[in-house]
């Protein structure tokens, strides 16, 4: 009996495993989840106005094109500019990747709008932070005696004296707020050893900022063989200003120096509402010119205008330049909108699981500044999500660049992922 019994037991062993064997090998019968699929239904551009239902129409749930705001009395259409009627001048919106120009462009000498450049060689090779002075910088003999030819010369000077100790932040204050030749040469001779090998460094940098029209010879712009164009003085303005401490020495109106006292700044317009730098300069082979910097916002963006006057030859040159470059600039800003790119609840992609189609859409709106035909680049990024993943988590983000901007917004699931 005892046997029986064992033999009953060893055959349902067997049978159980012949069965396990064959539900591996050919499956248990029921299907698993199907892994899910991701497609991206985001246009790779948009461009701002386009035509509603193209890749350019912007990319909203609705397939409507992208849409506008600007500020009370601004237009959109391309603004006729008050170009001055004699030199060269320039406008750029930096944020938005915008410039125009008066017209065909030649190098002319710039005087000390030069500076900018001569100030962000020495921030590259040596940045400060707000609120640093940086190294402390002994005045030679050398640096003295450039103090005395200067204002034998009549070329704009601090007085120095050999000994004295500047900080780095002073001496770029002096540079730029009173427009210091002394403190030009002062800089490059601390920062490169020389004149000349602190030029080739400026004109390196202008290379490598695409300005093809500029020519250096000197750190202060008192050489008329240190020329360049407004278009191309915009672009060193424009790279300048992204530094904070040089945008924050350029919007100060007076400074005080250990030996020189309290002295002002050339630059025209410096505290006018809106207007927070940059440079002016004059010499008689240049006449008078003015980089300017115009701080406005719309829809809520905060955005900077630059303009560029060059060779101006009236009796108060550096003021009419001044003048003109803040007619320029404000126009500008005109052109400038807040756009919605990307309403919350956009449609970027789809996700297919289950034998459903689950879509993908923001979870915020996406703003930029722009012009009417800026064309913004967008990019998804996603992770393959898990079948169970639950409505409204994040898979990824959507991104939106137009020339200095980038916005990113979450990207979430709006339904159950079976």
């Amino acid at each position: 009996m005892r046997r029986r019994l064992r033999l009953a037991r060893t055959l349902a062993g067997l049978g159980a495993l012949v069965l396990l064997v064959v539900w591996l090998a050919g499956g248990s019968g029921v299907a698993g989840p199907a892994q899910p699929t991701v497609r991206v239904t985001l246009p790779p551009v948009a461009i701002v106005g386009g035509p509603a239902g193209s890749e350019a129409s912007g990319s909203t749930s609705a397939g409507s094109e992208v849409s506008g705001s600007t500020s009370a009395g601004a237009s959109t259409r391309s603004p006729s500019y008050p170009w001055p009627s004699t030199g060269e001048a320039a406008v750029a919106v930096p944020e938005v990747g915008y410039r125009a120009q008066s017209g065909a462009e030649r190098p002319v000498p710039v005087a000390s709008m030069t500076k900018i450049m001569t100030a962000y060689v020495v921030l590259g090779d040596h940045p400060l932070a707000l609120g640093q002075q940086g190294p402390r910088v002994r005045i030679t003999s050398a640096d003295a005696s450039q103090f005395g030819v200067d204002t034998a010369t009549n070329q704009s000077n601090v007085a120095v004296k050999a000994g004295e100790v500047l900080t780095e932040r002073q001496m770029l204050e002096g540079l730029l707020v009173h427009s210091a030749n002394d403190l030009a040469y002062a800089l490059a001779v601390w920062d490169a050893g020389g004149i000349g090998a602190f030029v080739t460094k400026m004109n390196r940098t202008a290379t490598r900022l695409g300005m093809r029209h500029t020519h250096f010879a000197d750190a202060s712009g008192y050489s008329p063989s240190s020329r360049s164009t407004a278009a191309d003085l915009l672009r060193v303005a424009a790279a300048a200003m992204s530094d904070p401490v040089f945008s924050q020495i350029v919007s100060m109106t007076s400074v005080a120096l250990p030996v020189a006292g309290t002295v002002q700044s050339y630059t025209p317009l410096i505290g006018t509402t809106g207007v927070i730098g940059v440079k002016s300069g004059f010499t008689t082979a240049a006449g008078g010119g003015d980089v300017l910097a115009y701080r406005t916002s719309v829809g809520g963006h905060a955005f900077l205008t630059l303009a560029a006057v060059t060779s101006q030859r009236t009796w108060t040159v550096l003021g009419v330049a001044g003048k003109d470059a803040l007619a320029l600039a404000k126009v500008a800003a005109t052109r400038v909108e807040a756009v919605t790119i990307a309403k919350r609840g956009t449609v970027v992609a789809q996700v297919r699981a289950g034998g459903r189609t689950i879509p993908l859409s923001t979870s915020a709106a996406a703003s930029l500044l722009a012009l009417s035909g800026s064309r913004v680049r967008q990019v998804v990024h996603l992770r393959v999500p898990r079948p169970g993943t639950r409505k409204g988590t994040q898979l990824g983000a959507a991104v939106f660049v137009l020339a200095g901007e980038r916005v990113t917004v979450p990207v979430r699931a709006a339904a159950r992922i079976l």
